[in-house]
């Protein structure tokens, strides 16, 4: 791995010097000289603040990579950072939540659970002024979230769809083609656009009888994966397997991240089946081997260092007083208002490029070497 604190200090300098210099798009947080009737401009904060990062369970790689990353970054910025898991479930991360804005927190960092069931906890945060900012995953149901950071959710199921039905013509000859969907755990907000991504893909192809997904489960609802456990994926795949493909092959599997993945090319490999184009998300290490190996057929690569570094960047803006910076003000409404969004692009990853997309990763790098 690179050095990330270099990384992060250069990008988020960087981002201060060229928004300092200029002044910002209003998104409702401040207000030009001629809106507020003064010379003042917003409010800011003390430097050496604290800030916090509320982060969920520890389901995936990227997620224990980013509470290093929150760590060394804000530390090298000038900040104080209390940055924590919520392994015990919900009510821990509301805790945790209500306990940063005890400890003066200025902005607190939300990597949510369940993004429906923080609005009491934000609202008071709100409420002293605390910046509320959704990091990956999105906070619904609540006027108390002021930006949303993450890479574009839409975009990656588009990428998973289209990876499918490359890696079905690559490898699995003429359609049409047996599926079967796996979507994301219910109360995470991502699950939604990474299924509706994929299916604005497949659902065509499902329509004109290129694909048939041979269990009738075609809804968000029927392929759910609970808290995004391994053994859930595995355990309803082992289920779909037994009763419907005694017979039948198994062509492809739409699976929204690597875990998933992975968990679903066991319970193929135990039903004695041959091995599935699969898709997946995340990049993780083991993930990588396979689809070098000629396995897992894709993977969604984030680079959660981008991710860190733009959310440090938006933490400064705020402590200058600046607005935040977004480039998407219209796509994720939370139920209450449309949430300012900065987005990121993901990488689609196959055996043919992850050396090329990997090339600066230092951890990822050498695994695509053969």
């Amino acid at each position: 791995m690179k050095k990330l604190t270099t990384a992060l200090l250069a990008l988020s300098a960087a981002s201060a010097l060229v928004l300092s210099g200029c002044s910002s798009d209003d998104n409702g947080r401040g207000g030009s000289d001629a809106e507020t009737g003064g010379s003042e401009a917003p409010a800011g904060f003390e430097e050496g603040s604290t800030i916090g990062v509320a982060l969920p369970q520890k389901t995936s790689e990227n997620w224990v990579l980013a509470e290093q990353l929150f760590n060394d970054g804000l530390t090298d910025a000038g900040y104080e950072p209390i940055v924590q898991f919520a392994n015990g479930g919900v009510s821990e991360q509301q805790n945790q939540i209500q306990a940063m804005v005890q400890q003066g927190a200025k902005v607190i960092v939300v990597g949510a659970i369940d993004g429906s069931q923080l609005g009491s906890q934000l609202e008071a945060a709100a409420d002293q002024g605390v910046k509320v900012i959704a990091y990956d995953r999105l906070v619904k149901n609540t006027e108390a979230v002021d930006l949303y950071v993450a890479f574009d959710n839409f975009k990656v199921g588009e990428l998973q769809g289209q990876a499918l039905l490359d890696g079905l013509a690559e490898r699995k000859g003429e359609g049409p083609y047996n599926i079967e969907l796996i979507s994301g755990s219910p109360d995470d907000a991502n699950s939604k656009p990474f299924f509706e991504g994929a299916m604005s893909v497949l659902q065509p192809k499902i329509d004109d009888g290129t694909l048939t997904v041979v269990s009738g489960q075609v809804t968000q609802q029927e392929t759910s994966t609970q808290g995004w456990e391994a053994e859930n994926a595995q355990n309803r795949m082992d289920t779909i397997l037994a009763g419907n493909y005694e017979d039948e092959e198994l062509h492809g599997i739409l699976s929204p991240n690597d875990t998933l993945a992975r968990a679903a090319l066991t319970s193929v490999k135990q039903a004695g089946k041959d091995t599935p184009v699969i898709t997946g998300q995340d990049s993780e290490v083991e993930s990588v081997k396979s689809i070098v190996a000629g396995e897992q057929y894709s993977t969604i690569y984030k680079d959660t260092r981008e991710l860190v570094a733009e959310t440090i960047n938006e933490i400064n803006l705020a402590q200058q007083g600046e607005d935040f910076e977004v480039n998407d003000e219209e796509s994720y409404d939370n139920g209450v208002k449309v949430v300012p969004a900065f987005l990121l692009e993901p990488k689609i990853v196959t055996q043919e490029n992850a050396a090329e997309v990997y090339a600066d990763d230092d951890t990822l790098a050498p695994l695509t070497e053969q």
